[in-house]
């Protein structure tokens, strides 16, 4: 498998002539999110609980938007055109894909409840559902969630580092006002969808090679 450095270097080669559309869909995204979020604050802003309950009612229509944006960026490193309304694919597939993102960042809430650095493991082990749910339309919310965990199986530590490795830039966009993050974030979902691209094809090479191996007379 490809190093850190060397994904997010082929990431940097994917963008090339698509970080129009990257910081579009980026900014459609947070605008919108931002917007609900502010939609729901003003007319309760009086009543904390009904903020609160309407908030965690937003968040939730949310999730099939979210798992839009995370596997949009994976369309780049598989050279796809996609429009910029594919961002809201996940509203096309409502039931499987609200119940697979929502399970998914209950199981992150509940394990970082208990402690930590699990909650943070697990979010590693639980970072390839997304894509895993786009090339695996007909599974079950809970077989996607489980098929990330066994994928990531060995691999968690480096995903969590190759996250760690985009700190400095996270603290130099600070001093933009936060424009820099337009920038950024798109840089770093590419990053994460090109480790899942290159994870995937080596697992289909080991596969390979087991079923040839399997096929090879005993003699």
């Amino acid at each position: 498998m490809l190093t850190n450095s060397e994904l997010r270097k082929k990431a940097r080669r994917v963008l090339e002539g698509a970080w129009g559309k990257a910081v579009i869909v980026t900014l459609i995204y947070y605008v919108i999110s931002a917007g609900l979020s502010a939609s729901v604050s003003i007319p309760f802003g009086s009543d904390l609980w009904l903020s609160n309950g309407s908030s965690m009612v937003m968040t939730l229509l949310c999730l099939p938007l979210s798992w839009g944006f995370v596997v949009f960026f994976l369309s780049f490193v598989r050279n796809q055109e996609k429009s910029v309304g594919s961002l809201f694919d996940g509203y096309k597939r409502f039931g499987k894909v609200f119940l697979t993102m929502f399970m998914k960042n209950l199981f992150i809430l509940l394990w970082t409840l208990l402690l930590i650095v699990p909650g943070i493991m697990k979010s590693m082990a639980y970072a390839m559902t997304e894509y895993i749910l786009l090339d695996n339309p007909e599974i079950s919310a809970e077989d996607a969630i489980h098929k990330s965990r066994v994928m990531m199986d060995g691999h968690k530590m480096k995903l969590f580092l190759m996250y760690l490795s985009f700190i400095g830039w996270a603290i130099l966009c600070l001093f933009t006002l936060g424009l820099g993050f337009l920038l950024l974030v798109p840089y770093i979902e590419t990053s994460v969808a090109t480790f899942y691209q290159d994870l995937l094809e080596e697992q289909k090479k080991a596969d390979a090679r087991l079923n040839l191996d399997q096929e090879e007379p005993a003699f």
